[in-house]
């Protein structure tokens, strides 16, 4: 290990350049996905470099008091097999200590994960395609305005494990290419999702609804936001009637994650989550 190498929170424009890296890996991250990540955590995202030469990043966004998420895990490839993996893993976890870590794990590290103490939880499926069809529903959704997010946010705190206000308040801001929309019943929240343009295609996430029915009038309502480029959601392997929607979309797997926890599994309802809202911030 080159004697100039140390570990430190990443700087102004090196986020975008991990970012670059997570397309090299061929992991399609958002266009724009730098400031909504920001905004989740900014201690959370750092690098390992050389003198000024970023050669490996993680992030451990920290949501509340007792969960953390991990992702953003790479080691450049002309630097890997020199131990700076080990350490950029290592200071990236201790800042996170005594809160429950969750990651997204792909099938040829998960067991390097479980000799660090993380536990698979349930698997992810990716779907993805061009949609031949737009599901039907009983409801609509309808766009959601920047300025009428509260009713969103306690939606989403009764799903994802802790509160995450300034991360959806970036994440659902409408701009180029991004679109979030929300379906009500009787006044009341049913289910919410957004868009995003990717270096591939559109991802879906997240789709967090009550039932089959609400995600679909989500669906029916994003879904043209691609214009007929490919569409992508990560979906829990157990919601099969998320699985049914993306189905009859005429979307296809084409990827696979498990997510895996270090500590006290949250417990997500996962029969309410027909989209994951990134691999990267959980």
């Amino acid at each position: 290990m080159n004697s100039e190498f140390a570990v430190r929170s990443m700087r102004p424009g090196e986020l975008e350049l991990v970012l670059e890296w997570a397309r090299q890996e061929g992991w399609n991250p958002g266009l724009d996905d730098s400031l909504a990540f920001l905004e989740a955590d900014p201690s959370g995202f750092f690098v390992g470099s050389i003198g000024e030469v970023p050669v490996g990043s993680i992030s451990v966004v920290k949501y509340g008091d007792s969960f953390a998420f991990l992702g953003l895990y790479i080691v450049h490839p002309d630097f890997r097999g020199k131990g700076y993996g080990k350490a950029i893993w290592q200071t990236g976890i201790a800042t996170a200590e005594g809160r429950t870590i969750g990651l997204d794990g792909v099938a040829a590290q998960q067991q390097n994960y479980r000799r660090a103490g993380f536990e698979p939880a349930y698997l992810t499926i990716r779907y993805g395609g061009v949609a031949s069809a737009l599901p039907a529903s009983t409801l609509v959704a309808q766009p959601v305005l920047d300025s009428r997010l509260e009713g969103l946010l306690r939606y989403d705190s009764a799903i994802f494990p802790q509160p995450r206000e300034t991360f959806l308040a970036a994440w659902c801001t409408g701009r180029k290419g991004r679109r979030t929309a929300v379906v009500r019943k009787s006044h009341k929240i049913r289910g919410y999702g957004t868009i995003r343009r990717c270096y591939e295609g559109y991802k879906i996430g997240p789709l967090f609804a009550n039932d089959a029915d609400s995600a679909a009038a989500l669906l029916a309502e994003l879904v043209p936001e691609a214009k007929g480029a490919t569409v992508f959601i990560d979906i829990p392997a157990e919601n099969r009637e998320a699985i049914a929607l993306a189905e009859g979309m005429g979307l296809q797997p084409v990827f696979e994650t498990m997510r895996m926890y270090r500590g006290p599994a949250p417990a997500t309802p996962l029969k309410h989550v027909f989209g994951v809202t990134t691999l990267e911030l959980g």
